[in-house]
């Protein structure tokens, strides 16, 4: 059996591939893929045989395409993994700070960036990934410009880094969620320390659902979780885009969807919301609990 192919969004280099490597190690074969559309399509295919994709900024916030693709997709949730991001000005190896004029960049990375570009007075363009930037700038050979993006890809592409840790905020870090065609089992039964109340708490379990145009539709839809004591780590809303000012809910609660606490809620949910998908139970990412 040969090695796994995990698909992302990018060139070599970007975060994306360095969030699979923190999470697989470097056996795994990464796919580069132009958009998270095309990984979520790829891993549908078969052509991967799983799909690293991010979902939020602590910084800057949601990845909405992320978010609208696991709403559509038939894929399953079944791990995350939270990667610190270091950001480095990389540029042609002649070049100096002091004569670049236009700074590249995905949109997410230049506005983690905000202040480092304004005080350097220079021009932010917007690219569709950080490693690409840095390919571009290489295979154009692009004077007085430079990508934003991590150390690694400066080495994959022969560049230099002018300066090292040019984010505006030291705990910029981004969560990434792995997708697949088969949903993840794991046993919630085995986690001894968290029997007492209920939940498996190294678990995770993603899910969307919506609710009637109604009054007090929301609140009680959320009533099923503070019933039961589970913990919503996030919720997030995104319009359904086919009657406004109406929304999906994202929703990631602690604990395992086999959990008879979580059992009971989504059993409970589905009685009282107009839609409800279950996108997976995974496990925790081991920065989060800390």
């Amino acid at each position: 059996m040969g090695r796994p192919s995990i698909g992302f969004q990018g060139e070599h280099g970007a975060y994306s591939e360095e969030a699979i490597y923190k999470q697989f190690g470097r056996q795994v074969k990464t796919v580069p893929a132009v958009s998270i559309h095309e990984v979520f399509n790829l891993t549908e295919a078969g052509a991967v045989d799983l799909g690293v994709v991010p979902i939020e900024n602590s910084i800057e916030g949601s990845i909405n395409e992320t978010y609208d693709m696991l709403l559509s997709s038939n894929l399953a949730v079944v791990g995350e993994v939270v990667l610190r991001v270091v950001h480095c000005l990389i540029a042609l190896r002649t070049a100096r700070l002091a004569g670049i004029k236009t700074v590249y960049s995905h949109p997410q990375a230049l506005a983690q960036c905000r202040n480092f570009v304004e005080s350097l007075g220079v021009e932010p363009r917007v690219t569709y990934d950080t490693a690409g930037s840095v390919k571009m700038i290489k295979d154009k050979r692009l004077e007085g410009a430079a990508a934003i993006a991590g150390e690694r890809a400066a080495e994959i592409y022969g560049l230099k880094v002018l300066k090292k840790g040019i984010e505006d905020y030291s705990t910029n870090s981004t969560r990434f969620l792995t997708v697949s065609r088969e949903v993840a089992k794991g046993p919630p039964a085995r986690a001894r320390g968290s029997l007492r109340v209920g939940l498996s708490l190294g678990s995770k379990t993603s899910l969307i659902f919506a609710v009637p145009h109604t009054p007090g539709s929301l609140y009680n839809a959320l009533e099923v979780f503070a019933r039961e004591r589970i913990n919503l780590t996030k919720i997030e809303s995104r319009p359904t885009k086919e009657r406004p000012w109406e929304y999906y809910f994202f929703v990631d609660i602690q604990g395992h969807r086999r959990d008879p606490k979580v059992v009971r809620v989504l059993s409970e949910l589905a009685k009282r919301t107009a839609f409800l998908k279950v996108l997976g139970s995974y496990p925790r990412s081991k920065a989060e609990r800390s």
